[in-house]
């Protein structure tokens, strides 16, 4: 399988590196977000492995992979549920930090410097993987995506975000985020490689997943928090989709 890594994109990573667990530095927006991306995430593991999240690590037994985990924003709290978790980057220096923070927390989780195309090539399965906010940097999203249900048993659960391509998603997200708020680096994104969700669905179904579920990330100004949303996938938008063999 070829690879899907973008250097140009791999390079922007690399030089914010250092600041992935400063919610105020440069990795800013993933922070706000991250609660509503866990609450996403969660309810969709527990519904399709049967898990009640009241209880004491409801994800124990369950192997999870956090593709392009960056600094371990979502590979920390899937540890402290009870996965078995590993973390994959294509950028080294994210699996660099990352490896000091989860040692400084105490946390067991195996972080790789690689992609998901060589992971596939090893023949290693998990029963969930996470692909937040990564399709929209590779050369080749449909490979990737297909690297991804490589990976995954059966029945197994990827649950996938990415942006929208449209004009209010180039004001929000490049115009907005980049240039006004200064949230990201300016050419942190490309419009051009965000991600239409009929087209994200094409890329899943094309690589044996079935979607299962799609819900919107809302931003609120005047609350400044994101939710969920059945209905508006203008922006940001997440999927969950099940590999059923």
């Amino acid at each position: 399988m070829k690879t899907t890594v973008d250097v140009q994109e791999i390079k922007k990573f690399q030089d914010m590196a250092a600041e992935w667990w400063d919610p105020t530095g440069k990795f800013k927006p993933l922070h706000m977000l991250n609660p509503c991306r866990l609450d996403y995430i969660n309810s969709q593991i527990a519904y399709e492995f049967d898990r009640d999240l009241t209880e004491n690590l409801p994800f124990e037994g369950l192997k999870i992979l956090d593709i392009g985990c960056g600094g371990g924003l979502l590979s920390e709290p899937m540890a402290r549920l009870g996965a078995e978790v590993v973390g994959a980057d294509a950028a080294e220096r994210n699996i660099k930090v990352a490896k000091v923070h989860a040692e400084e927390a105490a946390l067991n989780i195996d972080y790789k410097h690689t992609t998901a195309e060589d992971l596939a090539s090893e023949g290693m399965k998990f029963d969930v993987i996470l692909n937040m906010e990564v399709v929209e940097h590779v050369s080749d999203p449909l490979t990737f995506i297909t690297a991804c249900q490589q990976l995954l048993n059966e029945n197994g659960l990827m649950v996938c975000s990415t942006i929208n391509r449209n004009p209010k998603s180039y004001i929000m997200a490049i115009i907005g985020a980049e240039h006004v708020m200064r949230w990201l680096p300016k050419g942190t994104h490309e419009w051009k490689k965000f991600i239409k969700p009929n087209e994200l669905y094409e890329y899943i179904e094309l690589s044996g997943l079935t979607p299962v579920d799609k819900k919107g990330f809302v931003f609120n100004p005047f609350l400044w928090s994101w939710s969920l949303s059945k209905k508006d996938f203008s922006v940001n938008y997440v999927t969950a989709s099940v590999n059923k063999g």
